[in-house]
């Protein structure tokens, strides 16, 4: 049993044996590695076979709701983990990305019938993003993973 915020996670067989694409960014791309290896972990952590785990890499967060829509696609993918960090900058090129990304990959849930987790950091600045990210601290990468896996769980109770 694990937690997520104040959510306990008992995975069971659906959950485990659950079939997770992972798509990280190259964008931000330190941050992003510790993302994807604490919900890589967690995944593992929990009982899912490493074999059940796919990982693909995009350039950025505004491509992630395209390779979300093509993985989500195929019948072996039960849910998506998409993860990246979107940092501020001085221009609105940051809104324009966050919301757009949100939006698409929401959008791509609902067309595909399956979980797509927004694993996608926001932040003000780098410092944010990495205590974010931070296994210590707020685990975004783990958090994501048991969203899937608690998705899967009450999804398969509710077919």
């Amino acid at each position: 049993m694990s937690k997520k915020g104040n959510i306990l996670v008992e995975p069971s067989h659906e959950s485990k044996r659950g079939k997770y694409g992972l798509i990280t960014t190259l964008w931000n791309r330190d941050i992003v590695e510790v993302l994807f290896k604490n919900a890589k972990e967690e995944l593992l952590k929990q009982g899912v076979h490493k074999e059940n785990i796919f990982h693909l890499e995009v350039p950025g967060a505004f491509e992630l709701p395209l390779s979300a829509k093509r993985l989500g696609k195929r019948k072996d993918i039960d849910a998506i983990i998409a993860l990246g960090a979107i940092i501020k900058g001085e221009t609105p090129h940051f809104d324009m990305i966050a919301n757009s990304c949100a939006t698409g990959l929401i959008n791509v849930s609902l067309d595909i019938n399956k979980p797509v987790i927004f694993g996608v950091l926001t932040t003000n600045n780098y410092e944010q993003a990495l205590e974010r990210a931070d296994s210590r601290k707020g685990n975004k990468g783990s958090e994501a993973a048991l969203s899937a896996m608690l998705l899967l769980e009450n999804l398969s109770k509710n077919k």
